[in-house]
This record gives C-alpha cells, structure tokens and sequence, in this order.
C-alpha cells in the first residue's frame, strides 16, 4: 500500500441546498465566484499536486458540471438513484481511486494562503495517522460563526470541541470504510473510529479560509481574492 496519496475525491455531489435560489438550475460546484465556477477554484489547487488520479461524485443536476470536469481530465461517477453521503461516496468511488490513502476535497470553500493540499502532504504520517484534517483557527475564518468543529492537541491529534474547523479537505485512509454497513454514511463515523483509536490528526491552516455555502458568502470570497494582505 502506498505511503503517499496519488489519487483525490471532489466532492461534488450534493444539492446546495443553502444556496438556493443560485441552485435552482445548476449544481453548487457551478456556482461562479470571482467569474469561475467554484470547482475550477478546486481544480486550481489540485493541479499543483499533479495527482495521478482525481475522481469527482455526481447527483444533483449532473449534466453541466460532468461535461466541465471531463473536459479538465477529471473522472466522474454519477451516484444513482441515491446520494451516499461522504463516506459512502469515497467507498463507491474507491475502485477509480486506488489503493492506498486518498486526498479528499470539499469544493465550496475559497483559500487564501498555501495551497492546503501542499500543508496536508508535508505532514502527512502515515505510522501515525489514519486521517489527516486541514484545521482552520476559527480566528481565520470568512462566513462560519460556530465555535469550532474540533480541538487540536499539541501533537496535532484531534478531537470533538471547539477551536477549529474542518476546512474541507483532507487525506485519508480508506480500509475503516468497509467496517459500514449502511450504503450511505457520512465520514464523520469513520472519524470517530479514529479518534477512538488516536489515529485522528490535524494541521492547522497558515492562511484564510471562507464557506462558500449560501449565496451572502460570495461576496465574502470575492473580497478575501481580492485581498492583497493575505
């Protein structure tokens, strides 16, 4: 198994329902930020890690966004007559992806600062770590007002409490998913396997980072682009 993930998951399949009305006829991973749909601020990052293989989960409204991405060498797999959330989306893309452990990427958020792909790979230990979360300081963040998804230990392991937000992307390994039954699960479970066994770490993110879930936060990301202190 390879010790260095080769291989990406977008996650692209969901409904984008907190951006209604911008979804009523396209997918969330179209809607336009800066002038560019949202995936292609994705598939910037991903090209600077040149991976070997990226896979992308369809379901609502596919037809737009399955064109886009084919035609930038993205492979799509159209998830029907059911969604299977995050974790049963990366089991079912499995074959595409490859052995070994996966990054995996959420498209509707907006970067700003190192590519977060780059953060995840330099720390990655696979002796350590089964899962490796990019963690944004709630101090960083544009368009979220929680507490925080997870607290970050001094040795970087993770676990539920306030302080930081997942950011949406991570690398992953993918043998817990099969201790699932359920089709659809949400990767939260295997998380919490994790976590159990201290096998869940997170790196904090160096830059800025803003949701892109619901229409007022484009204005947001567009703001945070534009920045020139950053």
């Amino acid at each position: 198994m390879r010790d260095l993930p080769q291989s990406l998951m977008l996650f692209a399949a969901g409904f984008g329902t907190r951006m209604r009305p911008l979804t009523d006829d396209r997918p969330k991973p179209m809607i336009e930020v800066a002038g560019r749909p949202l995936i292609d601020h994705a598939l910037e990052r991903i090209t600077g890690i040149a991976p070997d293989r990226v896979v992308a989960n369809l379901h609502y409204k596919p037809a737009a966004l399955e064109a886009h991405l084919r035609a930038r060498g993205v492979t799509t797999l159209l998830e029907m007559p059911d969604i299977l959330d995050t974790g049963g989306g990366l089991r079912n893309a499995l074959p595409l992806l490859g052995d070994g452990p996966v990054f995996t990427m959420n498209p509707d958020v907006i970067w700003r600062g190192p590519n977060p792909l780059d953060v995840l790979r330099a720390a990655w230990d696979p002796t350590r770590m089964d899962a490796l979360l990019i963690c944004v300081p709630v101090a960083q963040t544009h368009c979220y007002d929680g507490a925080g998804d997870f607290a970050l230990g001094e040795a970087g392991t993770l676990r539920r409490g306030a302080g930081h937000v997942y950011g949406g992307t991570q690398i992953i390994k993918t043998n817990r998913l099969q201790d699932i039954d359920e089709a659809a699960f949400s990767l939260n479970r295997i998380w919490d396997l994790m976590g159990q066994d201290r096998r869940l770490f997170g790196v904090p993110y160096p830059g800025k980072w803003c949701d892109v879930g619901q229409p007022a936060g484009i204005a947001k990301a567009e703001a945070l682009l534009a920045r020139r202190d950053v």
